[in-house]
């Protein structure tokens, strides 16, 4: 049987995003249209499909790092800032991710079955999320032309 770990991440982050947009378990907010992702991006991310996206990639992250909470997240999806904007003298620093961003889609992801909250530890996948990712993972197994991959079909 296929599973998460035998297809590339961002393929079956790609379709788990078709198909959270498809069962409209994921929404996206109003204020997110205006939102940076961290402190370190000057502008709102310009993808359509941007939440989608994004709830795929942290219903894989939770699949494969779980438990995991929203301050570890945060650190996943940040970056790194060059001192000030008008020399960069200093040196890199990292900056984290929006964490009002995670937590709602987590939060989102809660409310449609596919994450869980354990107490004191942080979020974990469901069953059904599981279920999710590995049938997207199949189905992408076999849409894919990567003669590396067949000995996982």
């Amino acid at each position: 049987m296929t599973t998460l770990y035998d297809v590339p991440a961002e393929d079956l982050i790609e379709a788990v995003a078709e198909t959270l947009s498809e069962e409209s378990a994921v929404e996206q907010p109003d204020w997110a249209v205006v939102t940076k992702t961290g402190h370190d991006r000057e502008l709102p991310p310009e993808q359509d499909d941007f939440w989608q996206r994004r709830a795929g990639s942290l219903l894989r992250k939770v699949a494969v790092n779980g438990p995991v909470g929203v301050g570890s997240l945060r650190t996943e999806y940040g970056g790194a800032t060059q001192g000030s904007t008008r020399y960069r003298v200093r040196p890199r620093t990292s900056a984290d991710g929006s964490g009002n961003i995670i937590r709602t889609i987590l939060q989102q992801l809660e409310e449609a079955g596919y994450v869980d909250t354990a107490e004191g530890e942080g979020r974990v996948i469901t069953s059904e999320g599981h279920s999710l990712l590995d049938e997207t993972a199949e189905a992408v197994l076999e849409d894919l032309d990567d003669p590396a991959l067949e000995r996982y079909a």
